[in-house]
């Protein structure tokens, strides 16, 4: 079965499609690969090409004095790509213009991967000392997880197809495992996409994903009992949040842990569970992220449900939500079927932290 679960940090070349700005007579919007930037009125027509920029790019000098954006960019050294609000639109990257065909002297063409060519790099946020920790190599046992922007695959979901989406909360990725050729595996995304777990020893009992492991080994265990006695892998995957873990912390005053999927046998062979399955199999004994809609699919109720005040605590804004089909299935275009949509709220908050 064909599965891709990492997410491609790139920048593509795409045709453009110019619409008004709704509040600026001396702005436009910018479709561009699914996503909307805002642009100067005048400076692209429909179906001009241009290279799309992704929010968490890193630029270079001098691709940012050439669309004269110094000082205008984000980050301590005004380099990175977040969206922003502009006159009450949100513009969600950057839009790099190709001329005659062209990018720095280099022939390029629609869907061309011009990443290396624009010298673009993706942000990778500090880590935290409370998620830092002493590592042992588990190659072949962790799983590569990450979850793409609907934008980017607009056509995936079918009208009308069962669905389930859940809430995205804002924490840090969490997964507990086992693994009969590696034991126990505790890890967080980066770390399991290098194929690393952390030590279960007093050097690491600070660490906030080894706390997560001793608050929840009892329940996994039983988990694990029940789906996969047979001594196959198993792998819970959830969110740890709270205050201390991210800038939105749901009221919870300590770490807490909610989980969104589990997967079952070898990373790569294996499989996830059924949102249904899921609920089944594991509601009794960890908090789930919070379903807040099931039925067909419809991107008029995605778009509603993208916005608005977390269903959990606290007074603050929603991140987003993840929809999933009710069966799992994969995609040659985007591989597992399993797409964000983010609130543009949550993307141009104040003093918000991304920490892995």
């Amino acid at each position: 079965m064909f599965v891709r679960y990492t997410m491609a940090f790139e920048s593509r070349v795409y045709a453009l499609h110019i619409e008004p700005h709704p509040n600026a007579d001396r702005l436009e919007l910018a479709a561009i690969g699914g996503f909307r930037c805002v642009v100067g009125k005048g400076s692209y027509v429909d179906g001009d090409m241009a290279a799309y920029i992704p929010e968490g790019a890193v630029c270079p000098a001098w691709l940012i004095a050439e669309l004269g954006l110094e000082g205008k960019l984000a980050g301590s050294k005004q380099n990175r790509v977040k969206a922003v609000q502009l006159r009450g639109s949100l513009s969600q990257g950057l839009v790099y213009p190709v001329r005659d065909g062209m990018i720095r002297g280099r022939q390029v063409a629609e869907g061309d991967d011009v990443t290396e060519l624009l010298e673009l790099v993706k942000y990778e946020p500090p880590i935290p000392i409370t998620m830092q920790g002493e590592v042992r190599s588990a190659h072949g046992a962790t799983l590569r997880y990450d979850i793409e922007d609907f934008k980017k695959y607009p056509e995936e979901f079918r009208d009308g197809e069962p669905v389930m989406i859940t809430e995205k909360l804002h924490g840090t990725w969490c997964c507990l495992g086992q693994h009969a050729d590696h034991g126990p595996i505790v890890t967080s995304k980066g770390m399991s996409d290098k194929g690393l777990v952390l030590l279960l020893d007093d050097a690491n009992k600070t660490n906030l994903y080894v706390r997560t492991w001793g608050a929840h080994q009892e329940a996994f265990e039983s988990a694990r009992v029940r789906l996969a006695g047979d001594g196959r892998p198993f792998y819970v995957l959830g969110e740890v949040y709270g205050r201390g873990v991210q800038d939105l912390h749901y009221g919870e005053p300590n770490p807490s842990f909610r989980v969104f999927d589990a997967y079952l046998g070898e990373p790569g062979t294996g499989r996830y569970l059924n949102p249904e399955e899921l609920a089944e199999s594991l509601s009794d004994l960890f908090p789930l992220v919070p379903e807040i809609y099931r039925g067909p699919f419809s991107l008029a109720k995605l778009q509603e449900l993208t916005d608005g005040a977390t269903t959990l605590g606290g007074d603050h804004v929603r991140e987003g939500v993840v929809v999933k089909p009710a069966v799992e299935r994969v995609s040659h275009s985007c591989g597992r079927v399993i797409l964000k949509s983010v609130s543009g709220k949550y993307l141009t908050r104040k003093g918000g932290t991304e920490f892995n």
